[in-house]
């Protein structure tokens, strides 16, 4: 069996809903082209300037690992990406909380790609491109419209590329490192498939986690603080998936923080116990763990093998209801606007759709983006309604939204905040011989690829000047 660890190939779990609508800034956006059209060749890998070069340039330092340089300029761009492509509303205080923890990442990652370049690693333009497109599969996106997105927040896509190429780097390190030194043993396969046997009548949960390490005791409270402002971030409405890519410290990082799914007693107990209380989609507080600190997500839940489920009926759902509680978005851009315009607000109107799954602090939301209006309608009977809207929402489920039409007022868009039946029930199906073997292999490399981060980490030497090395030069002012 051919194994491989590829846990660097990601996509962005949810786009931003909390990008400027496209008429609210003058930011141009780049003509794009589809993301395999790269040319042959290698993605380059951004392992820093030296400080001569950052000082040719004008850069200011934010921090110097092993004498290359991370850029004020490159701490900007990947924060203007974390902002473009998750639902975060950070205050200023937790907009410098964000700040340090993405220049922290920026720091691992300069780490793992010298490591990369020193073991002669490279990475494929065609790698990163395959890596994009499942982006834009998995949001429903064309890369123009992903492009669009980023030059609204002024993110180079370059910014993006780079991130993903470092980690693709690094995956291909961590393989290289130790991929054909672990033996998955038929006794090991054996002996897990027996343990998940004896555990199959117990609830088995598909879980993500957002992990950051405590190596040294003195660092508790700063590593708490850090978790608690991630945990105040999910609350407010960002994405699990984006924080856990941008900030997780365990390898579940680079697919969402996605640990797959674990059975009942099989975590250590502190996290089990939060596990066996959490209902599906529920997010944990921070738990002190082994090595550090976690949040939990349950994403699902299946029962112990034998659980009948057949006999509980879904509850009843009326397709056509005569009252629908409804929140509304309002683009204003008045009765007759210029058709370019409007074909703007409308592109920019489909963009937000796509990205709005509930009335769940929508608000909250909505209140971040320049130009949008929100409004909570409550419930109203649809009897009430102007015709447009109830065209709009008979093509609707509960708790979708409706595509955007034109009003007097501007561009709309109508959500339903009803709630569909609740998603049924799973039974726990005992995985194959060939899944349990790669998922040991995955979990050897996932502990082996911590442990060599960590010593390079430690071995690294990491300054922080934030002095300024000159001028910057005019022509890059404007990015």
């Amino acid at each position: 069996m051919t194994r491989s660890f590829t846990f660097a190939l990601i996509g962005i779990c949810a786009l931003a809903l909390n990008a400027a609508p496209a008429f609210a800034k003058n930011a141009p956006v780049p003509k794009a082209t589809h993301a395999a059209a790269t040319p042959p060749g290698t993605e380059p890998l951004n392992t820093g300037e030296t400080r001569e070069e950052a000082q040719l340039k004008g850069d200011s330092v934010a921090s110097i690992v092993n004498d290359t340089v991370i850029t004020d300029y490159d701490l900007r761009q990947r924060v203007a990406l974390y902002l473009a492509t998750s639902n975060a509303h950070p205050t200023a205080e937790g907009l410098k909380g964000i700040r340090e923890q993405v220049l922290r990442q920026l720091e691992t990652e300069r780490i793992e790609l010298l490591e990369a370049q020193k073991n002669n690693i490279t990475v494929s333009a065609a790698d990163v491109d395959k890596a994009i497109d499942n982006i834009l599969k998995d949001n429903h996106l064309t890369l123009e419209q992903l492009t669009g997105m980023l030059a609204r927040s002024h993110v180079q896509l370059a910014t993006m590329r780079s991130q993903i190429a470092s980690q693709i780097a690094w995956s291909k390190t961590v393989q290289q490192q130790y991929g054909d030194r672990i033996d998955i043993s038929d006794e090991e396969v054996k002996d897990q498939l027996q343990r998940l046997a004896e555990g199959r009548n117990k609830p088995h949960f598909l879980v993500a986690e957002i992990f950051q390490a405590v190596d040294n005791p003195e660092d508790d409270p700063k590593v708490l603080k850090s978790m608690q402002d991630l945990e105040e971030q999910l609350r407010s409405g960002a994405s699990f998936g984006e924080l856990a890519r941008q900030f997780s410290q365990n390898p579940t990082a680079a697919s969402g923080g996605d640990m797959g799914v674990v059975v009942q007693g099989q975590l250590p107990k502190e996290l089990d116990q939060a596990l066996s209380n959490m209902r599906p989609g529920a997010l944990s507080e921070p738990i002190r763990s082994s090595g550090g600190y976690y949040i939990l997500l349950l994403r699902a839940r299946q029962e112990g093998e034998g659980t009948d489920i057949a006999k509980q009926p879904d509850p009843p759902v009326n397709a056509h209801p005569d009252a629908l509680p409804l929140d509304r978005i309002l683009l204003p851009i008045g009765p007759k606007p210029p058709q370019d315009l409007r074909d703007k607000v409308i592109a920019f109107a489909n963009e937000l759709r796509t990205h709005i799954q509930s009335c769940n602090r929508l608000d909250e939301a909505i209140k971040g983006m320049k130009g949008a209006v929100f409004m909570s309608l409550g419930t109203m009977r649809l009897a009430d309604l102007s015709p447009q809207i109830r065209e709009a929402l008979a093509q609707t489920g509960p708790g979708e939204t409706t595509m955007p039409f034109q009003s007097s007022a501007g561009i709309e868009l109508i959500v339903r905040c009803d709630k569909g039946p609740p998603p049924r029930q799973e039974v726990f199906k005992l995985p194959t011989k060939d899944e349990i073997e790669q998922q040991l292999f995955e979990q050897r490399m996932a502990v082996l690829s911590r442990q060599y981060l960590r010593d390079l980490r430690r071995d690294a030497n990491i300054e922080k000047p934030g002095q300024p090395l000159g001028p910057r030069k005019s022509s890059d002012a404007s990015e």
